[in-house]
């Protein structure tokens, strides 16, 4: 597995060792050890979370205010373009953000640590995305905001207005948003 470092340190892109032949291809998405030792991130996944979306859909900027979430984020069809936001206050990269594309083919993970928002943009005909999450769920403590908020001024390379969900069209404001510490 090669580690690639973003603006954000704390980011990360994982790019795992594909084994391909004319058959096809093989690669461990996750290993425990591999992902502990190369990363120096300590944690445990709870849950995996698969999500299928079409073409422009938006999803996001998610979070829990309690119960924060890390989350390594792949694609198994298609391609989106994935974000994760700072909201960590005490950071030096507070409100700052860090985006890749992932997709089937290149077959990246994003490491979206405890203490971000997280969201992604569809940029294929449809794509299928898997996560792992080191908290479980806790629908009181999510948050989300809003997508296109001035002062995070995300570049979401849009080409037309985003399709979102009612509970990502009504996201807070970064400035009005709960934050940790």
């Amino acid at each position: 597995m090669n580690i690639v470092t973003t603006t954000i340190p704390d980011v990360l892109i994982l790019e795992p060792k594909v084994f391909a032949d004319d058959r096809g291809f093989f690669f461990e998405s996750y290993n425990e050890r591999l992902f502990s030792e190369q990363t120096k991130i300590k944690t445990h996944f709870v849950q995996d979370n698969h999500s299928f979306s079409k073409q422009n859909v938006l999803r996001g900027l998610h979070y829990q205010i309690q119960q924060p979430q890390g989350k390594l984020v792949r694609v198994i069809s298609g391609s989106i373009f994935d974000v994760a936001v700072d909201l960590r206050h005490s950071s030096s990269t507070f409100g700052k953000w860090v985006s890749c594309i992932l997709s089937a083919e290149n077959k990246r993970q994003f490491w979206v640590p405890p203490g971000f928002a997280h969201g992604f943009l569809v940029v294929s005909e449809v794509a299928e995305v898997l996560y792992k999450t080191t908290a479980d769920y806790a629908p009181q403590y999510d948050r989300t905001i809003l997508w296109n908020d001035p002062d995070l001024n995300i570049d979401w390379q849009l080409n037309s207005p985003p399709l979102l969900s009612a509970k990502d069209q009504a996201g807070q404001l970064f400035k009005n948003a709960e934050v940790y510490p």
